[in-house]
């Protein structure tokens, strides 16, 4: 079934698709756009505390629209921010979940980087895990 007539974009909607049930599923969630919110806090929160050239690196691992939003609002001169600790990380998922008292920052996080684990090569996980502070790192299991 073709969603907008072009096979790149509907792939690419089709894996982002995948990748928010997954992260729905590791959480426990029904709903997508929540998993959305959730890889889109939680990659904001990466890609700002890691080097210009590290972000490119993961972009190019990503589906073509969640490369999108991972860019979006970019500010490469910006980065990497100061905050190096887990709870200055887990405050930009939290951020984004301020109207679901029952989020957890802690658990989205390490959701989303299982997810991401599963997608990208091992090498690059270990590049980004090496540049991110240990607090930060453990978040990756």
């Amino acid at each position: 079934m073709t969603t907008t007539g072009m096979k790149t974009f509907d792939s690419t909607v089709q894996t982002t698709n995948e990748w928010l049930g997954e992260i729905g599923r590791e959480l426990g969630w029904d709903d997508r756009h929540k998993a959305y919110h959730a890889m889109r806090a939680v990659l904001h929160a990466l890609r700002d505390r890691l080097p210009v050239e590290n972000v490119a690196h993961l972009a190019s691992q990503l589906p073509m629209l969640v490369r999108g939003f991972f860019y979006e609002g970019w500010q490469p001169a910006r980065t990497p921010v100061k905050e190096h600790t887990q709870g200055e990380f887990l405050v930009h998922v939290t951020e984004a979940f301020l109207l679901d008292p029952d989020a957890q920052s802690k658990e989205i996080a390490e959701a989303v980087f299982r997810v991401l684990a599963r997608h990208i090569s091992s090498g690059e996980v270990d590049k980004i895990k090496s540049t991110l502070p240990k607090g930060i790192r453990e978040l990756w299991s």
